[in-house]
């Protein structure tokens, strides 16, 4: 029976230098919801039907995002490469605005806030937009899924 979900997200930490009380919070967050509601199939079909849940480890090698996925059990069935280059902008754009939020909600009026959340999620929204594309014929993700992955996709990028 197929159960196309991630049960379990772990980041590769060796590309992690340094993040913030801020971006810590993002993180642990978007693993929570990820793993509380996700839709995650892998378009390739494994000999025996396997279809999850899975285990996904995130990992930066060679300016490539690598998606390392594995059966409940640990057996790896796959893993996918994406060129990041398309990301760099959306990603850089996304810290931005980020530092812009967090310096607004500790000195701005509620009106100054909305406004610069609103950036923020159509920035985010944009950029899950750009990840299910990137994944159309590998995995199929839903649109809150894709969410979640990019905000762990950025805090991979994090260098100090």
């Amino acid at each position: 029976m197929a159960d196309p979900r991630i049960i379990d997200v772990t980041l590769d930490e060796r590309t992690i230098l340094w993040r913030s009380a801020d971006i810590e919070q993002e993180r642990r967050i978007a693993i929570y919801d990820l793993l509380e509601d996700n839709h995650f199939a892998p378009q390739r079909e494994q000999a025996d039907g396997y279809a999850g849940p899975y285990k996904l480890h995130l990992s930066v090698e060679e300016g490539r995002l690598a998606l390392s996925i594995k059966r409940a059990d640990d057996t790896p069935l796959e893993t996918i490469v994406l060129g990041l280059a398309r990301f760099r902008r959306p990603i850089r754009d996304y810290f931005a605005i980020c530092d812009s939020y967090y310096q607004a909600i500790r000195a701005a009026t509620p009106a100054q806030i909305e406004t610069v959340d609103m950036a923020r999620r159509g920035i985010h929204n944009d950029s899950a937009e750009l990840l299910r594309t990137a994944l159309e014929g590998k995995i199929e993700v839903d649109f809150d899924t894709a969410r979640r992955l990019f905000t762990l996709i950025c805090v991979l990028h994090i260098k100090g």
